[in-house]
């Protein structure tokens, strides 16, 4: 990896199993300050179809052996560990041009994605290695055919080729869900950047604690990558919406069918209400969220607000706001830290983000900043690629074209005044698909008419107030638990959602059989699947003794009116449906006096618990609870009580337990249905 003090180093793409340099003379890479040589990148000599066949017989066996929660263990660890050594990410990140606060949102920012993905993975799945997706299908009158619909991890390689702006994050926030799904992965990263995505793949993998092959890395083209796809393999592309066209219909991906996702360029509008006169509170929350987004990353954010859409009574307030703190934006070396807004990635880049400027005022006028002339604290503006941050004000906005079409991949932005709430959402419309809108407002009124006309154009829409002021993540901000992606011009993909992410990478299919089988299958009791009753309570029994469809059959229990009215007494629920006869008759669900829904589940517990010490530690819920017949004083109760599902904690001494009740009425009908949840010992003491 070192390269002598006088030579950039050169970097190597992570290929079945070695570290792989480049055969040809490569690519240099330079410092965005400073323009000194970095590295040298190339990838000739890289076997691709040798890459993804490691990747789909060594990995991808090895991930689909482990449970969710163990993969999700795993991406603790890969967290805990790239936290620990993050210093050096942030000094070399200093090289793509990006300020320390700019390194945080795109190294941490990163690397909290596989906490968040960790977290959910233990929280939200069960410790199987497959998903069960909606309720079960009942296909036959007697019940002994049915249907559910499972998740499994597809058995390629998802191809993730990433953009030069987050290096760190943009690998990290699609390795996460891809590797909790159980896929493995090979990263492309943007030329221009990958020097920093190379450093994180080389301390990944020194980790060891990700399979052999689970991410692989290449540095430089991707040559015939592309033409050894097969319909188990995922591309997802991060870049221009031209570039990502090109690769949605290659002949291997549409004939194969390989899944693509794409996030592309996106016209992303920032909204100012009518209510926000200048003075309120979402006005100077307006101006600073455009300010911040104009300038984070120096602009090159997927997210970030290029257009401005304002009442055109403010206009002239909004620009002077804008212009006036614009003007305080210190531009200069990345390193430096007096300066809050570092160069572009490179000046090929400003010479583009120049060009598409030029473009732009052909609607549009120049209202602050001099894109030719920047003005910098630090750097030399001969060698780095800085930029000052440039408004444009476009006062005919439904008559130009270029401010809906061209996307200034920098600090740009263009202000352009609405009338009515009408125009704002066509405005807004105008941008044809987004990754992101964004709503100063405190009207509710008028926010739920802008989102509601927004919302089919967009992936995410931020309302911001004087309520949100302090606990906002900002119009900027893509969260693991949200969908990041948008439609249209943005790409039509999705990525991060929360599970929705792990879901791309696994295959729905629906299952037909036996209820027994499907148990067998899903890890899942369902009804009319076997059962087992060897006459112990199931409570009796650890977690390594117990097994799906442990079932118990209680005794009975009859209510009286005596039970109604101690329990409504005690509860101080004296519902008239429960106290009063005549009243209760007249509703067309009873023919009398009812017991409480939740005096039945009381005396449920009653019936099924076991009171000793024991195995079980506690009843921590219930799911999916119905009341499904009533309950009238002279009623006789019974329980059902299966064992539905078992999850046991990694690194814990219990698991939890999910137990499928149903308690039926003296003529055979359930009166309610519900799953119960308790945390099981895995051993006895």
């Amino acid at each position: 990896m070192n390269a002598p003090a006088n030579r950039p180093r050169r970097l190597e793409s992570h290929v079945y199993g070695s570290w792989v340099p480049g055969t040809g003379e490569g690519a240099m890479l330079l410092d965005a300050s400073t323009g000194v040589p970095v590295a040298l990148i190339d990838s000739t000599g890289v076997d691709y179809s040798a890459a993804l066949a490691y990747g789909r017989d060594k990995a991808g066996p090895a991930l689909r052996r482990m449970s969710f929660h163990e993969r999700a263990a795993m991406l603790k660890s890969l967290g805990q560990a790239l936290m620990d050594g993050k210093e050096e990410f942030y000094a070399l990140s200093s090289a793509t041009g990006a300020t320390r606060t700019d390194s945080w949102i795109d190294i941490e920012g990163g690397i909290g994605t596989l906490f968040a993905y960790s977290s959910k993975g233990r929280r939200e799945l069960p410790n199987t290695r497959v998903l069960v997706d909606g309720d079960v299908e009942t296909l036959s009158r007697d019940g002994t055919f049915s249907a559910r619909h499972i998740l499994s991890p597809l058995q390629g390689v998802a191809v993730h080729i990433n953009a030069f702006n987050f290096p760190v994050w943009g690998m990290l926030e699609k390795l996460a869900p891809t590797l909790l799904a159980g896929m493995p992965a090979i990263v492309k990263p943007a030329s221009q950047t990958a020097y920093l995505a190379e450093l994180v793949a080389r301390r990944m993998a020194e980790t060891g604690l990700l399979p052999e092959g689970a991410v692989q890395l290449i540095c430089g083209s991707t040559g015939d990558l592309l033409d050894h796809l097969d319909g188990q393999d995922v591309v997802t592309f991060t870049g221009s919406a031209s570039t990502g066209r090109k690769l949605k219909t290659h002949p291997a991906i549409i004939e194969n069918a390989v899944r693509f996702t794409m996030e592309a360029d996106s016209l992303n509008a920032s909204m100012l209400g009518l209510d926000a006169a200048p003075g309120t509170d979402e006005f100077d929350l307006f101006v600073k969220e455009v300010v911040r987004e104009m300038t984070v990353k120096a602009g090159q954010k997927c997210t970030a607000i290029r257009r401005v859409l304002v009442p055109r009574a403010y206009g002239d307030a909004v620009v002077a706001a804008l212009g006036e703190r614009l003007a305080r934006t210190a531009l200069g070396t990345a390193g430096d830290e007096n300066v809050r807004m570092g160069p572009l990635a490179s000046l090929g880049q400003r010479e583009e983000v120049r060009a598409r400027i030029r473009d732009l005022a052909a609607d549009a006028e120049i209202v602050a900043g001099d894109p030719d002339n920047p003005h910098v604290v630090s750097g030399d503006v001969r060698i780095g690629a800085f930029l000052n941050p440039v408004l444009l004000y476009c006062d005919a906005p439904f008559r130009a074209k270029a401010v809906h079409d061209v996307e200034a991949f920098g600090p740009v932005s263009t202000v352009m005044p609405y009338e009515t709430v009408e125009e704002a959402v066509e405005l807004a419309r105008r941008g044809k698909g987004s990754l992101v809108s964004s709503v100063f407002t405190n009207d509710a009124s008028f926010a739920e008419e802008v989102v509601l006309g927004m919302a089919p154009f967009h992936g995410r829409v931020l309302i911001g107030n004087r309520t949100t002021a302090k606990t906002s993540t900002g119009h900027g901000s893509p969260l693991p638990g949200l969908v990041h992606g948008g439609p249209g011009r943005a790409g039509g993909g999705e990525e991060l959602g929360g599970l929705r992410g792990v879901k791309h990478y696994m295959q729905r299919t629906a299952v037909q059989g036996s209820p027994t089988m499907l148990s067998a299958v899903t890890g899942r009791w369902v009804p009319d699947a076997e059962v087992r009753s060897d006459g112990e309570h199931p409570f009796r029994k650890s977690l390594g003794e117990l097994r799906i469809g442990d079932q118990l059959v209680t005794g009975t229990r009859t209510v009286t009116l005596e039970d109604i009215e101690h329990f409504a007494h005690f509860t101080g629920d004296t519902f008239y449906a429960h106290m009063d006869e005549e009243a209760a008759r007249a509703n067309p669900f009873f023919e009398g006096r009812v017991a409480h829904g939740y005096l039945i589940v009381s005396f449920a517990a009653g019936l099924f618990v076991d009171p000793a010490p024991g195995p079980v530690l506690a009843n921590y819920g219930v799911d999916n609870l119905r009341f499904l017949t009533p309950v009238n004083p002279g009623d006789t109760l019974q329980v059902r009580l299966t064992c539905k599902e078992i999850n046991p904690r990694i690194g814990a001494d219990h698991g939890e337990v999910r137990w499928d009740c149903r308690v039926s009425n003296q003529n055979g009908a359930v009166v309610a249905q519900y799953d119960v949840l308790t945390m099981v010992a895995k051993t006895r003491s």
